[in-house]
């Protein structure tokens, strides 16, 4: 059990990323300030900011990692994740990618900061080694892995890893940018199951039925 120093500190840094969330969701990376983080988390000073996070950059990689449910998972669960069977494992990072953008706060901080990850280099660098980086290299190296057991087809396992992500990704444009009317009606749940039987059939080598 963490002493009560500890629980205050992990306490005060929880209730920092809570409220630098919003204001990265509402003003995005580059225009977000301490002082503006500081009045949301209902801190004292912007400078306490500091005492737990080394600069901006690492608060913004904590809220996405805190906060973002896929990075939640392949934070905590990456080497659990990699000795389970494909469809389960599919099926679990799908539903988290997309979770996070059924979040209206999520929503807004992922369409800001890509709009900014345009204009500004850093920014797409940023957000690119804090989560597209880390998802499709989980997934390159869990294909790599079915290869390697012979349970998927020796295809290149890079442009397949992006082949599934695409999907999602493609779903998640037309459902909360471009508002599609039938996006609105196809379920997150009824995405991810159906990309999840379509990239399988075609990477995953056919059960072999004993005569």
């Amino acid at each position: 059990m963490p002493s009560r120093d500890d629980q205050d500190f992990e306490d005060k840094r929880q209730q920092i990323i809570d409220g630098a969330l919003q204001v990265f969701a509402q003003k995005g990376f580059e225009k977000a300030t301490n002082k503006d983080i500081a009045i949301a988390a209902n801190i004292g000073s912007p400078g306490l900011i500091y005492h737990y996070f080394k600069d901006k950059a690492d608060l913004f990689r904590q809220v996405l990692e805190q906060r973002m449910p896929l990075l939640q998972l392949l934070s905590h669960n990456d080497e659990d994740m990699m000795g389970k069977p494909p469809r389960e494992v599919l099926l679990v990072f799908g539903n988290a990618f997309l979770r996070a953008l059924e979040n209206p706060t999520s929503n807004a901080l992922m369409r800001l900061v890509l709009s900014e990850a345009i204009r500004q280099p850093i920014v797409g660098e940023l957000l690119n080694s804090i989560g597209p980086s880390r998802s499709i290299g989980f997934l390159t190296r869990y294909i790599e892995r079915q290869i390697a057991a012979g349970t998927f087809k020796p295809l290149n396992p890079n442009a397949a890893a992006r082949c599934f992500m695409g999907s999602l990704v493609a779903y998640a444009l037309t459902r909360h940018v471009f508002h599609q009317p039938d996006a609105q009606e196809l379920s997150p749940d009824m995405m991810v199951a159906t990309a999840v039987e379509v990239f399988l059939q075609g990477i995953q080598f056919p059960a072999v039925e004993s005569v």
